[in-house]
């Protein structure tokens, strides 16, 4: 039996209190408590943000990719905000949104994501895709690349059996978009074949988030992925329907428009799903 020293049990001549294996057992259990804490937290936030989120009647666009693969540091760059970017696990642990102006005019909303990382403890599974619920309801996905990282096809292939695995499988196959980050980092030579290879593949653009290259090409694909299947229609709202007119001209590209003593007589263009969720609103309205 240990000694007892002021009421407390001392690990003194215990030879298990040296042991740098159980000190480092400590350390990770500690870190992993700590981490499951911060995710509960994020989990009581996301029904909130979500909320706020569907309350404003802009496409979403989530930026997804590998821990470190520069999502913070292009979020940053194209909305001109100041999320924290570190070379960090978890250092993004709740989606972070921010508007963004396309080059057309049309506004999206922008979140920044949990980083992904492989061979996550089984004890932070859950909570960690429910951190990831704004990818599965976000209109576009970005998937944010560091083509410099030596293991970056890995990487990938992580990413995208993690999304699979959220039932988005078909979102892969079928327009995410790929950002292949820090070219700057790259060799004058291997930069001329991803430029190559970006021009046979419309769904992928070599960026910079940290110097600026290529984010204005990023922009303008989203701004033609958003263009692309929109269907020209003519709306009639009332005048006095504001918010709905509002809706039209931030989801929508409004075209043309009449106005009459008591209806505004629109030729619009929207997505199907669009078209959906406006006539979803008007009959809840």
């Amino acid at each position: 039996m240990c000694p007892i020293q002021g009421g407390v049990q001392s690990d003194e001549g215990d030879p298990r209190a040296f042991d740098p294996h159980i000190a480092d057992r400590r350390r990770l259990a500690e870190r992993l408590t700590r981490l499951r804490r911060r995710l509960r937290e994020v989990e009581r936030t996301r029904s909130i943000q979500r909320r706020r989120r569907l309350e404003v009647p802009y496409p979403a666009v989530a930026l997804v990719g590998y821990t470190n693969a520069g999502k913070s540091t292009l979020f940053n760059r194209l909305t001109e905000a100041e999320v924290v970017a570190k070379d960090l696990l978890f250092a993004t642990l709740d989606p972070t949104m921010r508007g963004v102006k396309l080059p057309r005019g049309t506004r999206v909303i922008l979140s920044d994501t949990v980083g992904f990382i492989s061979d996550l403890p089984t004890t932070l599974v859950a909570a960690f895709r429910a951190t990831l619920e704004e990818v599965a309801e976000s209109d576009l996905i970005v998937h944010v690349r560091d083509i410099h990282h030596p293991d970056s096809e890995a990487q990938r292939e992580d990413v995208l059996a993690v999304l699979a695995d959220l039932g988005l499988g078909e979102r892969i196959e079928d327009g995410m978009i790929e950002a292949l980050n820090k070219i700057d980092l790259l060799p004058k030579t291997e930069r001329a074949v991803l430029a190559n290879q970006a021009r046979r593949n419309r769904d992928a653009v070599p960026i910079s988030a940290a110097t600026g290259e290529g984010c204005d090409d990023l922009l303008a694909l989203l701004d033609t992925r958003f263009d692309v299947g929109r269907q020209r229609l003519r709306l009639d709202v009332p005048l006095s329907d504001g918010a709905a007119l509002a809706w039209l001209y931030n989801r929508g590209a409004v075209m043309s428009r009449k106005d009459d003593d008591s209806m505004a007589h629109l030729e619009v263009k929207l997505s199907e799903a669009d078209l959906g969720r406006f006539r979803g609103r008007r009959v809840s309205h």
